[in-house]
């Protein structure tokens, strides 16, 4: 059995195929094939806020793409999700219906709070001792999501419209900022030793450079140095000399300013970095409501 995830992000559209494991009334998931296409949505949806005919016509193409890779994997169930790209695009729903029309599958846009509990629903802490605290800190193109987990249990969780594109394109404002750090302020005040749970492909990226053990956590000053020694090459030599992929070499700095931020407001000294995210989320999500019968709401 396969299941099938998509990911409409305000960077990249992600394709998670993963085939489902049953085993003494156990049920998980193991990675099959992940496709990644750089559309960068955010870039229309942030400046104009509306995708335009050009990006909507690639991003037709892609799903179309993905259903043809669905049908050859004989893929059995399928969620695709869009976040915060598509729910600042005026003609979001209009998008929505093409992509239904001309390439068969039905999209979700869907709000800040669901894409928070999608992605916690990956179990990114599932390794992690739950009698301690735990902020998850989910970096996008156009949104953070921060959930704060105390003793296993959710004390607050937020979506705030601070992103990678959206710094690049000089769309973020201070008053997000400024709401952010109220946020983190306020919840984590009555939690000592608060450890920060990364998630999203700059992080993932990030955590390879740092050449940690694997399962071990970052730390602040590591993630700073990483930032300071990034941010002395320019775009071009990030590219040239340090070999990072054209759409990850621009977004990695404004990810690096995102993350050292809130582990700054937070007092976090250690960032766990589970190498999963928004489609690990969905398959999860996918399982819960095929075989726990729960409902996304």
């Amino acid at each position: 059995m396969r299941y099938a995830a998509i990911d409409i992000g305000s960077n990249a559209v992600r394709l998670l195929i993963a085939d489902i494991k049953e085993n003494d009334g156990t049920v998980s998931f193991k990675k099959n094939t992940l496709v990644r296409v750089p559309l960068r949505l955010g870039d229309d949806a942030f400046l104009n806020h509306e995708i335009s005919e050009k990006k909507t016509t690639d991003l037709i193409k892609t799903m179309q793409a993905f259903k043809n890779l669905m049908d050859v994997y004989k893929v059995s169930e399928c969620m695709a999700c869009a976040t915060s790209a598509m729910r600042e695009a005026r003609n979001g729903a209009e998008v929505v219906k093409r992509i239904k029309d001309e390439a068969g599958i039905t999209l979700q846009i869907v709000q800040g709070q669901i894409e928070a509990k999608i992605i916690y629903a990956s179990h990114a802490e599932q390794n992690i001792d739950k009698n301690k605290n735990y902020l998850y800190i989910d970096v996008g193109g156009g949104s953070t999501e921060l959930s704060l987990f105390a003793s296993g249990e959710l004390v607050a969780s937020k979506s705030f419209n601070i992103g990678t594109i959206r710094i690049l394109d000089n769309q973020d404002t201070e008053e997000s900022w400024s709401a952010m750090r109220e946020f983190i302020r306020e919840h984590t005040r009555h939690f000592k030793g608060i450890s920060g749970i990364g998630t999203g492909g700059n992080i993932n990226k990030l955590y390879r450079l740092s050449e940690e053990k694997n399962g071990s956590p970052m730390s602040l000053g590591k993630l700073k140095s990483l930032y300071d020694y990034l941010d002395s090459f320019s775009l071009k030599d990030r590219i040239n000399v340090l070999g990072l992929n054209q759409d990850r070499a621009d977004v990695i700095i404004p990810a690096c300013e995102i993350y050292l931020a809130v582990m700054k407001w937070a007092g976090i000294k250690n960032i766990y970095v589970p190498t999963v995210g928004m489609v690990d989320g969905i398959i999860q999500t996918l399982i819960d409501e095929k075989f726990m019968k729960t409902t996304l709401k």
